[in-house]
């Protein structure tokens, strides 16, 4: 993240991505596939890196992105994506893994309050207490416990394109972004 400056001279918290070009690798349409969809690619490989059978296909990420019902895209196979198609001041929705923390406690998972620091209470004050009830004798399921946390799929939206840098292929996203730095992102026009 940085800080940029607007017309008015207020300063405004913006995210750096750099973003494509992608390049369409396959179209699938209704008839030959049973629905609509565009595969696109990023980030290619080095030539020792891909097999025969990745041939054309010679890229680090390909994602496909199925279109609803009705709706064709008017795009050829091997056309480029790039900023372009974005427009300063653009809402877009922006999705990406957010960042693993690993094993973690009740406490940091949950924000569970811990137990009192009272006498004979020697290494307790983070740990979870009873998880358990009398009547079925077993842990219900869906109990908030210890366990792997982040990691997961979040998506932010109204988020406001501040500037385009289209010969660096960079869009300044104004807020934060999910993940860490070099996570891959979808963004999406609203």
């Amino acid at each position: 993240m940085v800080q940029i400056f607007d017309e008015k001279g207020t300063r405004v918290p913006v995210t750096l991505v750099e973003a494509g070009p992608c390049k369409v690798l396959q179209l699938k349409n209704l008839k030959k596939d049973g629905y609509e969809s565009v595969q696109i690619g990023l980030g290619a490989k080095k030539a020792h890196k891909f097999k025969k059978s990745e041939k054309g296909k010679e890229f680090k990420f390909i994602k496909e992105f199925r279109l609803p019902e009705g709706e064709s895209v008017s795009l050829n196979l091997g056309d480029m994506i790039d900023v372009s198609v974005f427009q300063e001041n653009d809402k877009v929705k922006v999705s990406g893994m957010s960042i693993g923390k690993g094993f973690q406690g009740g406490v940091k998972r949950w924000g569970f309050s811990g137990r009192a620091k009272t006498h004979g209470m020697k290494h307790e004050q983070r740990t979870l207490g009873s998880v358990g009830c009398t009547i079925p004798a077993r842990v219900i399921k869906g109990r908030k416990m210890p366990g792997r946390t982040g990691y997961d799929r979040k998506t932010i939206s109204n988020l406001k394109i501040s500037k385009i840098d289209k010969d660096n292929n960079i869009l300044a996203i104004r807020g934060m972004l999910p993940g860490r730095k070099g996570t891959l992102l979808e963004i999406k026009a609203k």
